[in-house]
């Protein structure tokens, strides 16, 4: 990855479109306030702020999905109204938002959403147009260097992976090439290949005089990719940075509070007895079989790209699948779930990888979200006890700082990252001997990153175990006592944080090999070099 993308082309600085006196409230509760900014041309623009900042609403009135803002915006100096999504992209506004879902129509088959726009026109001929629909969604993935089969462009939308889902809603924005071009959480569901490949797009369209407006939580995105810094805390703009960025400042204008880009999460727990075992598994069917024990008082992290087992053993255990061979153990004894519910009726429960098609109902309030679960405890004579549901509400929102009006707030009015901390908060309410966390922090800000590594680390002291799945190194190394890396449904190496430093846990994550048996018992070999490609989710 280049670390210092080039200055944006000379004379293609001008402003594309601009916000003046920008605002949005929801009732009485004002999220943006008098935001005046400049998208330039020819710049990508990285836009950052805490979880709640302000940040998805901003977007949201840029492209036309929210049309109850006040102030201006103007493209090309003149003011214009954009009262829909439509309205914005024929102005040249195309934007990808967080809530990968919400672009993928179903129904429709993969080639239909990509084309989605020509098949709204299409009135005479929707027979040749459905035909053409591939040539054409050929030509938009091309554009990514994708070249999906036949197979899955005539599937239905729906059922793509959440990567590819990802890959869709991109590939069908940039097929338009629009003067201003908003992502927010692009690589959140991507493997590292995958969001270099995107990187490289975007850097040939800056080079043509793009503006593009870039969100994330991954600082080294940032470092990679941004000609321009700016902070959104409360709904205002708290500053403007330019490179070489001066991270301490942005991050404690993001906060409001001084805090470290580094952190030291204290010593390495160690586990002693084994609360959940994996024996002989197979995670697919050419994979070598996996033996794994999960330990009381630790948190292990388990580090892999998509595709190398780890949501597979996230199911396993939380009662979604069962094991192609082998078998699994809990607390001494055989342990095979039919259902979630008997996973969670033992005491284990699971974060899911897609929040929203597997952690929240949408349209529910916050409370509803956090306390359905547990209805029968909270529950008496068949009649909910208001006042517990409350309070265990009430302490997820406090213990995990979640930013809603309030419990009764409905969680589709929160953002990404805080209806991440209800999913999260909501299953280690229930005090588990085993938390299993499937990429819990996907779009959460540093802040809740480490506020839920702090949870999973009190929970780990109680007395119980959690395993935190993720294709993010830095996350894994922030969180876990022990750290796990599968490569192709296989455990390339685990060893307890202390034991390895990050060079062996890279080459391990890139499939080099560290030691012929790896074990957290066993004496540390000497690390190979990581590959100089790193993986783009690797911060500096």
């Amino acid at each position: 990855m280049t670390s210092v993308p080039a200055r944006p082309v000379e004379g293609r600085d001008a402003s594309v479109v601009s916000l003046v006196g920008v605002s949005v409230a929801y009732g009485s509760n004002v999220v943006l306030t008098d935001v005046d900014l400049e998208f330039r041309a020819g710049e990508i623009l990285a836009l950052l702020g805490a979880n709640g900042a302000g940040k998805s609403t901003l977007i949201k009135a840029l492209s036309g999905a929210n049309s109850r803002y006040t102030g201006e915006i103007r493209i090309g100096g003149a003011p214009v109204h954009l009262g829909s999504p439509v309205a914005a992209r024929q102005q040249g506004i195309s934007a990808v938002h967080q809530k990968v879902a919400d672009g993928i129509v179903p129904g429709l088959t993969v080639a239909e959403n990509l084309t989605l726009d020509d098949l709204a026109q299409a009135s005479r001929h929707p027979l040749r147009n459905r035909r053409q629909a591939t040539v054409d969604a050929r030509s938009a993935l091309a554009t990514l260097g994708l070249d999906w089969p036949d197979s899955v462009l005539g599937q239905d939308a729906a059922d793509l992976a959440i990567s590819d889902a990802q890959l869709l809603v991109l590939a069908r924005a940039l097929r338009s090439t629009p003067q201003l071009l908003i992502l927010d959480e692009p690589t959140s569901a991507l493997t590292a290949a995958e969001a270099e490949r995107l990187f490289e797009v975007l850097r040939g369209l800056r080079a043509r005089g793009l503006s593009i407006v870039y969100v994330s939580h991954r600082f080294g995105e940032i470092e990679a990719l941004a000609d321009r810094v700016v902070v959104l805390r409360d709904g205002i703009v708290q500053s403007e940075s330019v490179r070489p960025f001066e991270w301490h400042g942005i991050l404690h204008d993001m906060l409001g509070r001084a805090t470290d880009v580094e952190h030291d999460r204290g010593g390495t727990q160690r586990g002693t007895e084994v609360v959940a075992e994996l024996r002989g598994v197979r995670l697919f069917p050419e994979a070598a079989p996996v033996d794994l024990e999960v330990r009381r008082g630790e948190v292990l992290g388990v580090l892999g790209l998509i595709g190398a087992g780890k949501t597979e053993i996230a199911e396993l255990l939380g009662g979604l699948a069962k094991p192609l061979a082998g078998s699994l153990r809990l607390r001494g004894e055989d342990y095979a779930p039919r259902r979630p519910g008997d996973a969670i009726a033992a005491g284990v429960v699971l974060v899911p990888e897609d929040r929203q098609r597997q952690g929240i109902l949408p349209g529910w309030s916050v409370l509803r979200n956090i306390t359905l679960p547990f209805l029968r405890e909270s529950s008496v004579a068949g009649l909910v006890r208001r006042r517990f549901e409350r309070s265990r509400a009430d302490t997820v929102i406090d213990t995990l700082q979640v930013v809603a009006r309030g419990p009764e707030a409905s969680i589709d009015d929160l953002s990404g990252g805080n209806q991440q901390k209800v999913v999260v908060g909501r299953w280690l309410s229930a005090g588990p001997t085993l938390a299993i966390l499937d990429e819990p922090f996907r779009g959460v800000d540093i802040a809740a990153r480490r506020e839920i590594g702090a949870r999973l680390a009190g929970l780990a002291a109680d007395g119980a175990a959690a395993v935190v799945l993720s294709s993010d190194v830095d996350e894994i190394l922030e969180v876990a006592d022990r750290i796990v890396v599968l490569v192709g449904g296989a455990v390339e190496l685990d060893r307890y944080a202390d034991e390895v430093d990050r060079a062996a846990v890279i080459g391990a994550f890139l499939g080099q090999t560290v030691s012929s048996s790896p074990s957290p018992s066993s004496s540390l070999s000497p690390a190979p070099e990581p590959s100089p490609e790193r993986p783009s989710n690797v911060q500096p």
